[in-house]
């Protein structure tokens, strides 16, 4: 097996809001309430904006323990020093698929939320100034039997359910994660059969457009 080294963690983040008046304070009863293990303590009046923090600090951590071995805490901060870093050509390669793409003849559709075409692009304006992220996915034409091959036919390309990845990793959902639901079904999930999902990841992009142009060519054979 290849010398690789992997840690897994859960990252919590708190947005610093204050629940707003009584329907609010319903809501998260247990930010607005007296702690009963912790003598009583109301984590938003007492902590403000850092209650939600302090809550998962002093109960959370406390009754569950998810404490990080030294090593896993050593491999998440490796990751996390050069994650600004790889974010910026996740998004860059990204967008340039989603464009290359967007122009070629075997493709029906694209949903890639940078792209001006994309009904959401405004809001990926507002709230993701800064790249909409590394997940996209189109539609081939020449639905079902088209994206079969398309996944047979990929060189490059790592054909993976995962996500996220430094790789470039491909799947054609109607055909394995959601095999197993009818196709009403699986149009209610949002998953066409000409649907294929692409992590794009942090590769020489002539390297990703070369893999998807020559598999889309050879899918419609």
């Amino acid at each position: 097996m290849p010398d690789r080294k992997f840690g897994f963690g859960t990252l919590c983040l708190h947005a610093g809001q204050q629940p707003d008046g009584a329907t609010g304070a319903r809501a998260v009863p247990g930010m607005t309430e007296p702690s009963k293990g912790y003598h009583g303590v109301i984590f938003f009046e007492t902590f403000g904006d850092f209650g939600f923090t302090m809550k998962a600090r002093m109960e959370t951590l406390r009754t569950f323990g998810p404490a990080l071995s030294p090593f896993n805490a050593w491999l998440l901060l490796q990751g996390l020093e050069t994650l600004h870093l790889r974010m910026e050509r996740h998004c860059e390669n990204t967008l340039a698929v989603a464009k290359f793409l967007e122009a070629h003849r075997r493709v029906a559709w694209v949903n890639y939320p940078a792209l001006p075409s994309s009904p959401y692009h405004e809001l990926a304006k507002k709230y993701l100034p800064r790249g909409a992220g590394a997940i996209l996915s189109f539609g081939i034409k020449g639905g079902q039997a088209a994206g079969e091959r398309f996944i047979e036919t990929v060189q490059f390309l790592s054909h993976l359910a995962n996500v996220g990845d430094a790789r470039s990793l491909v799947i054609h959902p109607a055909s394995t994660t959601h095999r197993q639901l009818s196709e009403e079904e699986q149009l209610a999930a949002g998953v066409p059969p000409d649907m294929i999902r692409l992590s794009v990841g942090l590769e020489t992009l002539d390297d990703i457009l070369w893999d998807i142009d020559q598999a889309l060519e050879k899918s419609a054979r």
